[in-house]
């Protein structure tokens, strides 16, 4: 098994500025997610889009997530508009020589 890169895009209805503080509470337990190593947040003010990359240790890792809570709750929310996911298996020798975040060889 690889790491897995998770691709999440959001559209919402509101100003990105008003969901940054409530969105911050979920920070600590989309940390504290299995298989989780790390997530970037991201945000696009002007199209009104946020969203993460994520790097879980394998598949079975992303689609707990996918399954569980954090991402049901987000789905339900009446701030979205869209949401986009997609899923990416890591390419260890090539994302090691450009120096990305992740350890080459890791196994589960």
């Amino acid at each position: 098994m690889s790491q897995v890169i998770l691709q999440i895009n959001i559209k919402i209805n509101l100003p990105v500025a008003e969901i940054e503080p409530p969105w911050l509470e979920a920070a600590q337990p989309i940390a504290d997610t299995p298989g989780l190593r790390w997530k970037i947040w991201l945000k696009n003010t002007a199209e009104r889009e946020v969203g993460g990359i994520y790097l879980f240790d394998d598949e079975a890792s992303v689609q707990a997530f996918l399954d569980g809570p954090m991402v049901a709750a987000t789905k339900s929310s009446p701030v979205i508009d869209a949401i986009s996911v997609k899923q990416f298996n890591v390419m260890e020798a090539h994302t090691a020589i450009t120096r990305g975040p992740v350890e080459q060889g890791v196994r589960v």
